[in-house]
């Protein structure tokens, strides 16, 4: 999606650390066949290794873990928590789970909230205690019996765990206030000897490697999201960035998505350099760069797609030299992402080939040349992270995809090395404009810097590119399966095909 956040992008470019978790690729690029022929449900069988593989993590102890809230309007649809529907596929609102693991063997019980029969003739009967196991395959209690389960389970001596409740991991150190965490103040409180430990490390580890049917499922979302930016680039004269916008999520809808797995971003001119901008309301001229960063999200498993076409359809030649950068760059990280080999060497690839390119484009002042950035770096520590270059490109080049947009890869467990199963995005970017000089500190190197490239920077200035596609990887190696147009000369022949309308 968007590039993952900035405080992460910024240790990716620092050196500290890679952003959410990066690219997955292996040697040769395999087309990817059109529809996903894999069997796509989530079946029992799986649910059950899944939780079995959550257990042999935690050894001992007792899990509790809640699910997301009943929306409290109707202006949209709920959409259970990843974690939770990773180990329950429980797709409602307002339950909780309690796994006892014995021996690193798990004993799952669903506490479950019962709609009164007034409401549910409004929103459609809910899965209770009566028909739990049938439904899906676990016993159930009332959910107001959990309190007293985890009391008396407190007293087995058995370590707690709690996986958070929260929307991503993105926000999870200001996600604080939700039923879950607020549960687990309490019963904190209640039991002050009790230590509760976080088992988010232990969920994301397992959700890393993706089975057969998640990989189905990812292939059947970025399917769909490919025609969306097919469709975005056949809309003829269009107006405003939202006309963008309703070609992508139409074409999703239309398609068998759930939604948007995230918020569509289609920025124009200035607004294509804003890495998160999804206000997507301001007019598109001829002569401004679009940047289109959108996916489908299809049964939970989410696809992130990004393309930037010209709104002419013609791209510019100071346009074209940018984004062919870019797609080197992006073709570079390719060829360096194989099963065993270093996420970060994939990440630092296409760091140096945008690096190489801006000084040719007098961008600036050398490979090597830094300046002063106005967010804390320790310069001296970490060279890298003051480099010139990196005030163009600020953000990461890769995460996982999968329930979350940015999702676990196995790289997160074993040292940072791709692994087959892996699924995951490579998306770099460069985004040139004169405001970027003006939040410089104002320092005798960063004067120097401004000084012999703003006349370049303004040659280029509104000029952004961001070029993202989905990977994963199988026993054969690298697949891309985000098959929209990303060559220049592609890009340009699809949109001659759009018929002119007159507004």
């Amino acid at each position: 999606m968007r590039p993952a956040l900035f405080r992460r992008a910024l240790r990716a470019a620092t050196g500290t650390s890679l952003l959410m978790a990066s690219p997955v690729v292996a040697a040769a690029v395999v087309p990817a066949t059109a529809t996903a022929q894999a069997d796509t449900a989530i079946t029992r069988a799986e649910l059950d290794a899944r939780r079995s593989a959550f257990a042999q993590r935690i050894g001992n102890g007792v899990v509790v873990a809640f699910g997301g809230r009943a929306l409290v309007h109707d202006f949209s649809t709920f959409y259970q928590l990843a974690a939770f529907r990773y180990l329950t596929e429980l797709n409602e609102p307002d339950h909780a789970f309690v796994m006892v693991v014995r021996d690193k063997i798990p004993s799952t019980t669903l506490f479950l909230t019962k709609l009164d029969p007034r409401t549910a003739f409004y929103y459609g009967q809910r899965t209770d205690s009566t028909n739990s196991v049938q439904r899906t395959g676990l016993p159930a209690r009332s959910y107001d019996a959990i309190w007293g389960v985890l009391d008396s389970l407190v007293a087995t001596g058995l370590p707690f765990y709690h996986i958070p409740d929260v929307e991503t991991m993105d926000f999870s150190r200001v996600d604080t206030l939700t039923r879950g965490q607020e549960a687990v103040k309490a019963l904190a409180r209640k039991h002050p000897q009790l230590m509760v430990r976080s088992a988010m490390p232990h969920v994301l580890a397992v959700r890393g490697r993706k089975s057969a049917a998640e990989l189905a499922l990812i292939r059947k979302a970025v399917e769909i999201s490919s025609e969306g930016h097919r469709a975005a680039m056949l809309t003829a004269n269009p107006q405003h960035e939202y006309e963008l916008r309703a070609a992508l999520e139409y074409e999703f809808t239309r398609r068998g998505a759930e939604r948007p797995a995230y918020g569509s971003i289609v920025g124009a001119g200035y607004n294509a350099t804003t890495l998160h901008y999804m206000k997507d309301m301001d007019p598109v001229k001829p002569g401004d760069l679009v940047v289109m960063d959108a996916g489908a999200e299809y049964r939970g498993y989410a696809a992130d797609v990004t393309r930037t076409i010209p709104v002419s359809g013609t791209y510019t030649a100071d346009q074209r030299a940018i984004y062919q950068l870019v797609l080197d760059a992006q073709k570079a990280a390719e060829r360096n992402s194989k099963p065993g080999m270093s996420i970060r060497a994939a990440a630092d690839s296409s760091v140096a080939v945008r690096t190489r390119g801006l000084a040719a484009l007098g961008l600036i002042e050398s490979e090597d040349a830094q300046y002063d950035p106005p967010w804390r770096v320790d310069c001296t520590a970490n060279p890298n992270g003051c480099k010139q270059a990196n005030l163009w490109m600020i953000h990461g080049i890769s995460h996982g995809i999968g329930l979350a947009v940015h999702d676990p890869l196995q790289g997160d467990q074993n040292g940072g090395r791709f692994a087959e199963g892996d699924a995951f995005t490579i998306e770099p970017g460069i985004y040139i404009s004169t405001r970027a000089l003006d939040v410089l500190p104002d320092t005798p190197r960063n004067r120097q810097f401004k000084a012999r490239v703003l006349a370049k920077v303004k040659q280029y200035e509104n000029t952004g590119v961001r070029i993202e596609d989905d990977y994963i990887i199988t026993d054969k190696g690298l697949e891309r399966i985000s098959l929209v147009p990303r060559e220049i000369d592609e890009i340009q022949a699809l949109m001659k095909r759009r018929r002119a309308i007159q507004p």
